[in-house]
């Protein structure tokens, strides 16, 4: 996974994050910050647990996981997709969650 930084304070991230085809984060959450989501390249799928829920991401779309939801970001496509990731406001921590 590609990630290029593109603000960093001691509560907000913005990040380009790249997947590879047919790659994904691992599940996770995260205990204050809310992750919001926006498609840039290709196709992204946001899945949530608890309740389970599934976003298909096109370029242009957005998707927001509100802590504490356990989540993670799949690229089911055969080209790399890129996402902007927007995390706040708060201490940022990931929580494998298995």
């Amino acid at each position: 996974m590609a990630i290029r930084e593109i603000v960093k304070s001691s509560d907000v991230s913005v990040r380009v994050m790249e997947l590879e085809p047919g790659a994904a984060t691992e599940w996770h959450h995260h205990s204050q910050v809310n992750d919001f989501f926006v498609c840039l390249k290709g196709a992204l799928q946001v899945e949530t647990r608890d309740p389970y829920h599934v976003v298909v991401l096109q370029p242009g779309e957005t998707a927001e996981v509100k802590t504490p939801v356990v989540h993670r970001v799949l690229n089911l496509h055969q080209e790399p997709a890129e996402y902007l990731l927007t995390q706040g406001v708060g201490t940022y921590d990931f929580i494998i969650s298995n």
